[in-house]
C-alpha cells in the first residue's frame, strides 16, 4: 500500500541528519517568507488596480519578474520592495520581533 505524502515526509525529515535537518528548516523558512511576501505585493497591486504589466512598467522591470516576486519564486531584496512600493505609492516598513519560544537576547 503507497504511503501518503505526510508519511513521506516524515520518514525523510526522520532519516536527516541534524545538519540536514537545520538546512531543510533554514530552507523551507525562506521559501515561507518569499511567498508570504509574494502574496502581500499581489495584493497590494491588486488593492491599487494594476495588472502586473502596468506594476512591472511603473517599476522599470517585465511582467514574469513581477510574476516570480508574487508566486514567492524569488526572495525580495529591500530594494526590490521599495521599487514596488514607490510604483504603488506605499511605503516600505520592517519589523523585527521576538520569535515565539526564543529565547531572550542577551544584555
Amino acid at each position: 500500500m503507497p504511503k501518503s505524502w505526510t508519511e513521506l515526509k516524515t520518514q525523510r525529515l526522520d532519516a536527516m541528519s541534524v545538519d540536514e535537518r537545520a538546512e531543510y528548516d533554514r530552507a523551507y523558512a525562506a521559501a515561507a517568507l518569499a511567498a508570504e511576501v509574494g502574496g502581500r505585493v499581489r495584493e497590494a497591486r491588486e488593492t491599487a488596480g494594476l495588472s502586473q504589466r502596468e506594476l512591472a512598467r511603473r517599476m522599470g522591470t517585465s511582467q514574469a519578474a513581477v510574476d516570480r516576486l508574487e508566486a514567492g519564486g524569488v526572495g525580495a531584496t529591500l530594494t526590490t520592495l521599495q521599487r514596488v512600493a514607490s510604483a504603488l505609492g506605499l511605503e516600505v516598513n520592517v519589523e523585527l520581533r521576538q520569535l515565539s519560544g526564543a529565547p531572550a537576547p542577551r544584555q
